[in-house]
């Protein structure tokens, strides 16, 4: 498995992986605000973007996260959104000593709902999307765009620059769209999360309504080293809803001495 990665600015290396049926070009304009501080390297998961197609199946998170640790020499900072929160978690616990920080943007160590697990989902809603993306995956990923902006503040203008940057590049592989939503149907790291002990920043949106402000509290208590800030008035794309308060929480987080 090949990653394809942008770089861009100097100083402490910072790994931004995107959410499911996006591409790194999705954090363009934080990519922008972030280089001025640190060497941001800004990765397109497999089959999306720009980064080649590979196999997926149930060791899909065990691969990406092998390749990005062959990639950087480490250790490095992560920031990972809903998807990349979840690989950057399963990257940090499998491979502690390649990441120093986390940021973990509208994240959950679940994104699907469980009988003891109810900041998630509906398990049939995650099971519909599956459905639909077998028939007409173009659709499927726009239904998940307006998941994404409902009920934030500026909600048309938040659609309409996430179709945007979706359209920036080309569309995903089908094959990648099914391992990554296999991943938000099946994944749950609840156990690893209070094994993972890097100092953690975890960035909820209020108003989400795909990984509920509650999943990134329950983050925070578990992780032995993790704090929440809470954006109010964002849904689940607080980086471009809010981006100013957005950047200047990751780099005061950053920047503290650990």
């Amino acid at each position: 498995m090949t990653l394809h990665v942008e770089t861009r600015g100097r100083g402490q290396p910072l790994v931004m992986l995107h959410g499911w049926g996006m591409h790194g070009g999705i954090w363009a304009d934080t990519v922008a605000q972030l280089a001025l501080d640190f060497e941001v390297h800004n990765v397109d998961l497999p089959g999306h973007g720009r980064s080649p197609v590979s196999e997926g199946g149930e060791a899909w998170l065990d691969a990406v996260a092998a390749a990005l640790s062959r990639h950087f020499a480490g250790p490095v900072d992560v920031c990972g959104w809903s998807l990349g929160g979840i690989v950057a978690q399963h990257w940090a616990f499998r491979d502690p000593k390649k990441v120093r920080r986390l940021v973990l943007v509208a994240s959950t160590p679940s994104f699907a709902a469980r009988e003891d697990w109810p900041f998630g989902m509906p398990r049939e809603t995650l099971e519909q999307f599956a459905q639909e993306l077998e028939k007409n995956f173009s659709a499927t990923l726009r239904r998940f765009l307006a998941l994404q902006a409902r009920g934030s503040e500026g909600e048309r203008e938040l659609l309409a620059a996430l179709r945007e940057r979706l359209a920036s590049r080309s569309a995903p592989d089908l094959g990648a769209l099914r391992s990554g939503l296999d991943i938000l149907r099946h994944a749950d790291l609840r156990a690893a999360a209070s094994q993972i002990s890097h100092p953690t920043l975890v960035i909820a949106g209020q108003r989400d309504k795909l990984t509920p402000p509650q999943a990134s509290h329950y983050l925070a208590q578990v992780m032995p080293s993790a704090r929440v800030v809470e954006v109010e008035g964002a849904a689940h794309a607080p980086f471009l809803s809010h981006p100013g308060f957005f950047i200047e929480q990751v780099k005061f987080f950053l920047h503290e001495r650990i």
